[in-house]
């Protein structure tokens, strides 16, 4: 911004008032978390996401469609995928124990050729990226019907005596292992674990496929009950207890093995018919014998994704299933993130019955609306990286998801720091790119998972404990040990400022590692005394509490600095008409409190002023 010095007639007010129309943000306008969970259900059973059903058979086909979807996925700002690696008691990856997925080569049991590890591959891949990778089961699902012939490792050729048969019309019958038998949930949970302790997984994650939709369980278990009720009366309490006995197992089974992974469901998205009131339809409770909050009582997973896949308003109102949800996992110290049916918002898949092109970005600013919502998962990966979704994509990409974020920690693991990266360094690409590399700590408790990468642009080289609070300087999240940057020229009056951090799995920050300052001085520091009367901008800007301005004198000067509201009014004076010396000078705002008062969200402005000096920047407050 200009000098408001030369102007004459212009009252600083009446220029604070313009400013501010030019400035202010729009009322719709919300400023992103640092640590919000994004994620996207990749779905292979169907081939629905991966592989492309036309690259079956491709394994190069089959990795860089994989590779183009993680890239399309990162470039939207989505920080994690669940990976569907069992759909009907098969793999997608080498298992002891299930055979090869169908929907991977065109025949169950028939591993790739040439030969590759899909699950590793796809962890690998994330990661370098700097995503989470959450392992997906269907749990109990043997056959869905799809017509193709079993192995003969199959679970449902190896133990009939262990299935549940569900006949339907027309259609080759459901298939399911049956929840009520401890053998069973022996097996599944050998399965889950297998897969956290051979893989490098972030999370394991289950769907809301317990006992079936449709058609509804009746008395295909009656049998099984009646040999071994537990001390049950009700067949649905028994029921709703198989299923909580092997969340439970497999939660004990994951945190023995690597306590770092998460563990989390995806539930139907009403609990029970009329809770919370005013919401009508196919219930959790009564229909597929789950009940998430008996998990999150016992403390027996780390995240819930509740499908809300309904708009707002109606019998599935998303207004009020939302925060009902919010409600227990907050009472339960749980992270719940919202999944989203975007897949409605695309005609090709969804016909006429749509989400209008509102609907997602205002389900996902409702969250941000609600501090017990921790993040959204979409529905699914396609429906950012092929279909349009009512330009959805590009809503992630320019608003909702343009600064980057990391997964938010969860205080009940691990919360300490790994250690810093080693000697970060750089090098200029020609006037408009740089290459930052920097060295992996020799050793780190917790390990090392990603790195964070921030840039400042700024008269001085900022303090880093402050820069990290500001998500805007959050560049990049990678899983590597180099990062190109490509900030435009590089500027001598406000260069950059580059520094990394290391992050765990559950996304706690290292100290910061060196910054490297770019600018015509390579340390960022001022050498010789100040040439002129300058005011810089604030940092960080947005910013939640404080904020820091700093101003250069060029001779003795009685100075003024005050902040300004939107209308001109002064809202307190940091510096009171003192007489300073030549030199550099830093005042900090307090934003929380300010002459008694307690300063709305919203733009300020703050002042330099000198008896023949004026200058004015801009700043906005985040509550």
């Amino acid at each position: 911004m200009r000098s408001l010095k030369h102007i004459p007639g212009l009252t600083l007010a009446l220029c604070l008032l313009v400013m501010a129309v030019v400035w202010l943000p729009t009322a719709s306008a919300q400023f992103a978390s640092k640590h919000e969970f994004r994620g996207a259900w990749i779905a292979t059973v169907l081939n629905l996401d991966w592989p492309d059903s036309r690259a079956t058979f491709g394994i190069k086909q089959q990795k860089a469609q994989l590779t183009t979807m993680l890239d399309k996925l990162k470039e939207a700002g989505v920080n994690a995928v669940f990976f569907q690696v069992r759909s009907e008691s098969d793999a997608m990856y080498e298992s002891p124990y299930e055979p090869w997925s169908y929907w991977l080569t065109g025949k169950q049991g028939v591993p790739p050729s040439p030969f590759y590890d899909p699950l590793a591959f796809a962890v690998e891949e994330a990661h370098k990226r700097g995503m989470e990778l959450h392992a997906w089961f269907n749990p109990y699902r043997a056959v869905r019907g799809s017509g193709y012939m079993n192995h003969s490792s199959h679970v449902s050729v190896r133990h009939p005596e262990w299935m549940l048969t569900f006949e339907r019309r027309g259609q080759q019958p459901l298939i399911l292992s049956n929840p009520g038998l401890q053998e069973v949930r022996d097996y599944i949970a050998t399965v889950v674990g297998d897969v956290v302790r051979r893989y490098d997984i972030d999370g394991v994650h289950f769907d809301d496929y317990f006992y079936p939709y449709s058609p509804l369980i009746a008395s295909q278990d009656i049998k099984t009950f009646n040999g071994d009720p537990r001390g049950f009366r009700n067949i649905g309490a028994w029921r709703r207890d198989n299923i909580n006995l092997f969340v439970a197992q497999v939660a004990d089974s994951v945190n023995t093995i690597r306590p770092s992974v998460k563990f989390g469901v995806s539930p139907f998205g009403i609990w029970k018919n009329g809770i919370p009131s005013g919401i009508v339809g196919l219930d959790a409770y009564n229909v597929i014998y789950a009940d998430p909050t008996a998990w999150l009582e016992a403390g027996t997973v780390d995240y819930l994704v509740p499908q809300l896949y309904w708009p707002f308003g109606g019998g599935q109102d998303y207004g009020k299933l939302a925060p009902w949800w919010a409600d227990r996992t907050r009472e339960a110290g749980r992270h719940l993130y919202i999944g989203h049916g975007l897949y409605r918002a695309d005609r090709a898949t969804f016909g006429d019955n749509l989400f209008s092109t509102s609907e997602a970005p205002r389900q996902v600013r409702f969250n941000r609306a609600h501090d017990d919502i921790s993040g959204s998962v979409f529905f699914r990966a396609k429906n950012i990286t092929v279909f349009s979704s009512g330009g959805f994509a590009d809503s992630l990409r320019t608003d909702l998801y343009f600064s980057l974020a990391l997964t938010p920690p969860m205080d009940w693991k691990d919360m300490s720091a790994p250690d810093a990266p080693d000697t970060l360094t750089f090098a200029r690409i020609g006037a408009d790119e740089v290459a930052l590399s920097w060295t992996a700590p020799a050793s780190s408790m917790p390990d090392v998972r990603r790195y964070a990468v921030y840039r400042v642009r700024s008269a001085f080289p900022p303090p880093t404990a402050f820069a990290v609070d500001d998500p805007n300087n959050l560049i990049a999240v990678t899983g590597e040990t180099s990062f190109t940057d490509s900030p435009g020229m590089i500027s001598e009056t406000e260069p950059l400022h580059y520094f990394v951090t290391s992050v765990s799995a559950n996304s706690i920050e290292s100290e910061a590692s060196n910054v490297i300052s770019l600018d015509i001085d390579p340390t960022g520091m001022e050498t010789e005394q100040p040439e002129e009367f300058t005011l810089f901008q604030s940092y960080p800007n947005p910013f939640r509490n404080e904020t820091e301005i700093r101003f250069t004198l060029r001779q003795p000067a009685q100075v003024t600095v005050r902040v300004f509201d939107s209308l001109g009014r002064v809202v307190t004076t940091l510096v009171n008409g003192t007489v300073q010396q030549p030199g550099t000078y830093r005042v900090q705002w307090d934003g929380r409190t300010a002459s008694g008062a307690q300063p709305a969200s919203g733009v300020y402005f703050y002042s330099l002023e000198t008896p023949d000096f004026r200058q004015v920047k801009q700043m906005v407050l985040i509550k």
